[in-house]
């Protein structure tokens, strides 16, 4: 059985146990990187998907969201992982309302259900309500809509979504974003498994920006039960 992450979101430069600060430069990593990748793209709007379940997708997406949202920018953090949602768990806030309620058009598209300040210069969209059609609402021309009207308004915005080898929702998105990032679990992701993920955006033209490789041990580390977090550019070795 796969273990749960144990890795939440965190603020940044605040390091209250052993371990975050390791974590906290991971994660600056990634940053740096996906400023200068996202410096020449006219969209500012990450995809974060996995191959498959219990990847640490949603703890990772959170962390980069909270991570630059550091830089001093408008940040947005959006669950669309409407089947088993998690953010509202993580930031500790209500769902009743959320991003199924805005697509399924129980909510007016002036933005009025995101919770804001849930981390200094961040933002969140929770899921919503579980709907019985995810993959559906996420295609419909609303959700472009309230992409555009979101990117009015901040500088960039992460979309958490379901593990694409599990159900299409993530591929819904395509059109809207600048490209996606993908979650890998060390000892648990196997490579054929990644590689179908892949060519699944791949087959609807979504640009791969990068992976995030968690609980990438280290030895003799005292950090060894955090795990550490890589980060790949397309076409690394």
């Amino acid at each position: 059985m796969a273990k749960k992450s144990q890795v939440k979101p965190i603020k940044v430069g605040m390091i209250s146990e052993p371990g975050q600060f390791q974590i906290i430069e991971s994660y600056k990593t990634v940053r740096a990187n996906l400023l200068f990748s996202l410096s020449t793209l006219p969209s500012r709007i990450v995809l974060v998907s996995s191959a498959e379940p219990n990847a640490g997708k949603s703890y990772t997406t959170s962390n980069l969201a909270i991570t630059m949202a550091q830089t001093g920018s408008r940040v947005l953090l959006i669950d669309a992982d409407m089947r088993k949602p998690k953010l509202h768990k993580l930031f500790q806030r209500d769902n009743s309302q959320g991003l199924s309620k805005l697509l399924g058009g129980f909510m007016d598209d002036n933005l009025s259900g995101i919770y804001m300040g849930v981390s200094p210069g961040l933002d969140l969209i929770t899921s919503g309500p579980v709907p019985p059609n995810p993959s559906e609402l996420l295609g419909h021309e609303r959700a472009e809509r309230i992409l555009k009207a979101c990117t009015e308004a901040y500088d960039y915005i992460f979309i958490d979504t379901p593990p694409v080898n599990v159900v299409s929702d993530a591929l819904m998105l395509h059109h809207s974003i600048a490209g996606i990032m993908m979650v890998a679990r060390s000892g648990q992701t196997t490579y054929d498994d990644f590689q179908r993920a892949l060519e699944k955006f791949a087959s609807v033209g979504a640009p791969f920006l990068g992976a995030v490789v968690v609980d990438v041990k280290k030895k003799r580390s005292n950090y060894n039960r955090y795990g550490r977090y890589r980060y790949y550019r397309y076409g690394q070795n």
